[in-house]
């Protein structure tokens, strides 16, 4: 027995849990609850106890229900502050694939599309200076670096030319076609080719460094920013290698064949894809910050200038978005269903506004290929046969002019002259100011690539099979 007294003691009920003196029949507390004979009896500090845990009872469910309730908003916001904003995950705003001195780290040299390096003092006058065969039709764009002309052709080589001479420093053979445009970053020519592996070999002997196989061809001209480099391919994925050992860092599927040359600017890397999206992605992880609905493919790269990103589709528009937006949680998943309710008329549903991100466009042509050049306040592009100038502050078209061919080249702009390759087999010089022309150089094939422009002399390359330079 219990050494208390019977008036120290305590019986619980077993309905409400409350105390009651010993020997009561029925609980004081519960409107009269029988109280059984094989009760809990408890002392008066095991009642302390026991009545201790009832209040931590009582209180913790809803403490747990607030604690839940916290996390849950909690994870709302950090989902709204990871996704829909810069607040947790800010850009790396000086990463850029715009080239250093005496490199070509991307497709036209730098974020605007210039197409130009070294000294401009000097203009050229459309006189020839040399030539270079090739053993096939050449559709890769030349990049100059440290006085050397690369690019590749459809004899499987990527070449390595003197650039002042002409004459060959080397080549390197590969299993196919040869059509990305070289990018050239300490000391390392790295470029894609169309039996899907893509390579990086030493610039000065053309010595192989690594290669990294994909299961499509390679049609993306790299970029390189910091210690990376990036580059899509026909098997639907943008890669993140490590730009000295090949190692992969990350693979992304955009969801159609990426043959746009990735551009990275302020922190954010900006590819187009063959299924109507250009994307901006996380350039150290991949994540999606914004997906542009484009209308129609996008195979041309963009250029970038004063936050704002411009580009052109297969359906011969020309767009113009805010670099830094990024779209809502589903947006292009859950905006279809918005639009069909506000057209029903259904009562407060508002008016779809514009798509994220979205500035203007213009409807240029039926086709574009060519990736548009931005200098100063205006943007030059080719689209069908013409070569188009456009007032970006009055988004008003200046002049346009018309070449005998498709336009798949893009242009170069140096001291108020642009350049650009045609189908029609030549090389134009235009006045930037007028669109009049000052010369021109007709080869043997179309004109597919995109002029380089280094020290006065103009390098391009044509389905003849040779490159040239022009002074």
């Amino acid at each position: 027995m219990d050494s208390t007294t019977e008036s120290e003691r305590w019986v619980i009920c077993p309905v409400c849990r409350q105390a009651n003196p010993v020997g009561t029949e029925f609980c004081r507390h519960c409107w009269g609850a029988a109280i059984h004979v094989n009760s809990r009896v408890m002392s008066d500090t095991e009642l302390a106890r026991w009545q201790t845990r009832l209040k931590c009872r009582k209180w913790g469910k809803p403490l747990a229900i607030a604690m839940t309730g916290a996390a849950i908003v909690g994870l709302a916001v950090f989902f709204f502050l990871f996704h829909l904003t810069d607040s947790i995950s800010r850009p790396e705003v000086s990463l850029s694939s715009s080239s250093r001195i005496g490199e070509w780290a991307m497709f036209r040299h730098d974020i605007s599309h210039s197409g130009a390096t070294g000294e401009t003092a000097v203009v050229p006058q459309g006189i020839v200076k040399w030539t270079f065969p090739t053993g096939g039709a050449i559709h890769s764009s030349p990049a100059i670096a440290a006085g050397t002309v690369y690019f590749g052709s459809t004899d499987g080589r990527l070449y390595a030319v003197d650039a002042a001479t002409g004459e060959k420093r080397w080549d390197y053979l590969v299993g196919s076609w040869i059509e990305t445009s070289p990018s050239v970053a300490n000391g390392i020519v790295y470029f894609g080719s169309n039996d899907g592996v893509f390579h990086a070999v030493d610039a000065r002997t053309g010595t192989k460094l690594w290669d990294f196989p994909t299961r499509f061809p390679v049609a993306s001209s790299p970029a390189i920013a910091g210690d990376i480099v990036y580059f899509g391919a026909d098997d639907y994925n943008i890669y993140a290698l490590n730009a000295k050992t090949g190692k992969k860092i990350w693979a992304r599927s955009l969801g159609g064949s990426v043959k746009s040359p990735p551009v990275i600017a302020g922190g954010i890397l900006f590819v187009g894809v063959g299924n109507e999206y250009f994307y901006a992605l996380d350039p150290i992880s991949g994540r999606t910050r914004l997906q542009f609905m484009s209308f129609a493919s996008v195979y041309s790269a963009g250029a970038i200038s004063n936050d704002t990103l411009y580009f052109g589709n297969r359906e011969g528009i020309l767009f113009a978005v805010n670099a830094s937006a990024r779209s809502w949680p589903r947006e292009h998943f859950l905006r279809p269903y918005w639009v069909q309710a506000y057209l029903m008329g259904l009562p407060g549903v508002p008016r779809p506004g514009a798509q994220s991100g979205f500035l203007w466009s213009t409807k240029l042509g039926k086709l574009i290929y060519s990736s548009p050049t931005v200098a100063g306040n205006n943007l030059y592009i080719g689209a069908d046969n013409n070569l188009v100038a456009i007032n970006l502050q009055q988004r008003e078209k200046l002049w346009e002019f018309k070449t005998g061919g498709l336009i798949n080249s893009s242009p170069a702009v140096v001291n108020d002259v642009v350049y650009i390759g045609s189908n029609d087999g030549r090389l134009h010089a235009i006045s930037a100011t007028s669109g009049t022309k000052l010369w021109d150089i007709q080869t043997g094939g179309k004109v597919m690539t995109s002029p380089a422009v280094a020290d006065g002399t103009v390098f391009f390359a044509s389905e003849d099979g040779r490159l040239y330079a022009v002074k």
